[in-house]
């Protein structure tokens, strides 16, 4: 069942299972958005069943990045031809990549969810269609709501979605709560900035609301933020000095197999890979 609470005025979110993906639904007068859309078609066929006893008003998604997690139930909440909106490396991902990606995923939670491998075998990928490269307003009806894209860092298309008269930020896994950093994508030494410029847009007060887990405050954030930075200067010293990935990695301030995997992006990325 999706429980969705509300944490600020018109601004309702659901931790959902199995992991723990957070979903958004901010309600305007004349719209109402959903930011990001779970795993699969059943999952995203309960989340539209959780907003439609919410709010009757017509729907506009957002998906924070490409991943299975937070973009493949979206043809489920776009149905009838609402708009998706995304950055463009987003879109690139799943409209040329869906495929790869499905089957890859698919093999690599087969054993741990095979339920969830089962969904994400036969999902309906649809990319978004409404793009923003660095910046987009949403007219909600009486609510605006703002899109951003913050730079390169869990993914190289992640959107951030801020409701300023609610002063909620929806920071999808630019932040993460209640486990380390995800670098399979990422870029560890893109990532420290983007959080920089994501504190900038935010207040002390801001709730803000991570891909996954417990809604949390900018104090986390700036955490989240001195780890990051922490990590890129050991990952810059360490290429420079000619260090080996697990030596740089036993040094980072996350779990030994989340910073191995930062270290190898990270060293690719100043070897120009």
């Amino acid at each position: 069942m999706i429980d969705l609470r509300a944490v600020a005025d018109g601004v309702l979110v659901a931790r959902t299972d199995p992991l723990d993906v957070n979903v958004t639904l901010v309600l305007g007068d004349d719209t109402a958005l959903v930011v990001d859309t779970l795993s699969t078609d059943r999952q995203a066929h309960e989340l539209r069943d959780a907003v439609r006893a919410v709010t009757a008003l017509p729907l506009t998604v957002a998906v924070t990045h490409f991943h299975f997690d937070h973009s493949f139930g979206a043809s489920v909440l776009a149905d009838g031809g609402r708009p998706v909106w995304g950055h463009p490396r987003c879109a690139a991902e799943l409209a040329d990549r869906g495929g790869h990606w499905r089957a890859r995923w698919h093999r690599e939670w087969a054993s741990a969810q095979p339920d969830l491998a089962a969904g994400l075998a036969t999902a309906t990928i649809q990319p978004p269609d409404r793009l923003v490269p660095d910046a987009a307003t949403l007219d909600l009806g009486g609510r605006t709501v703002t899109l951003s894209h913050l730079g390169r860092a869990h993914t190289d298309g992640d959107l951030v979605v801020y409701v300023p008269d609610a002063d909620v930020l929806i920071a999808g896994d630019l932040v993460e709560e209640g486990n380390p950093p995800d670098f399979s994508d990422a870029y560890p030494l893109e990532w420290p900035e983007a959080l920089q410029r994501l504190l900038r847009m935010a207040s002390s007060s801001t709730v803000v609301i991570p891909g996954h887990g417990a809604q949390v405050g900018t104090g986390f954030v700036a955490k989240q933020h001195e780890q990051l930075a922490a990590l890129d200067w050991l990952i810059r010293h360490g290429h420079r000095d000619g260090a080996t990935v697990d030596k740089v990695a036993a040094r980072g301030p996350y779990p030994l197999d989340a910073c191995r995997t930062a270290v190898v992006r990270g060293f690719d990325a100043l070897d120009g890979a």
